[in-house]
């Protein structure tokens, strides 16, 4: 298994580079009309995402994301969501890089295998980067109004958090 994971992405482009020799149609060109698209996508995309990191950075810098999150803990404990993973539950939404620093953070202070890392684990598995996600997706294809999709990708993310600490309650406690 360790020899073919070495040689499978060799494999698969020595395969393509195949393909692309003894194909009827000229799939370089087609290749690179690709390229070119995407690379037009993505600069259509860089304004949104200039705004959107800068925007979490700023949140995260100002201290706004630690003092909305001491606030919200005793409001969480009464909830039963342990105030170590609301900080975890705030930046998820907004920004993978730091919730995956969160995530480290917190296998480290409580270990992977206690309560709080597998509650962890299982919202870190269960959610995404909501506003990240809606402003590329949206972004792309030209959408202004996102309508009903940001409170509706909230909603979910609630929800995932309230099941996931459902289900390690009975998985795991």
């Amino acid at each position: 298994m360790a020899v073919l994971s070495y040689i499978i992405v060799p494999l698969v482009m020595a395969l393509i580079g195949l393909g692309m020799v003894f194909a009827k149609r000229d799939l370089f060109s087609v290749f690179s009309e690709g390229a070119k698209d995407g690379m037009k996508t993505a600069v259509k995309l860089l304004p949104t995402l200039v705004i959107l990191l800068s925007a979490i950075s700023m949140f995260n810098s100002s201290g706004a994301a630690s003092a909305l999150s001491s606030f919200l803990s005793p409001i969480g404990e009464r909830m039963g969501i342990p105030s170590e993973i609301i900080p975890l539950i705030l930046i998820r939404p907004l920004s993978g890089g730091a919730s995956t620093a969160l995530i480290a953070d917190i296998f480290e202070k409580y270990g992977a295998d206690s309560f709080i890392g597998r509650c962890t684990s299982v919202i870190a598995g269960s959610s995404d980067t909501l506003l990240y996600v809606i402003s590329v997706y949206f972004g792309a294809v030209g959408v202004k109004k996102t309508r009903g999709s940001v409170p509706i990708s909230f909603f979910v993310m609630v929800f995932c958090v309230f099941f996931a600490l459902f289900l390690c309650r009975v998985m795991f406690v």
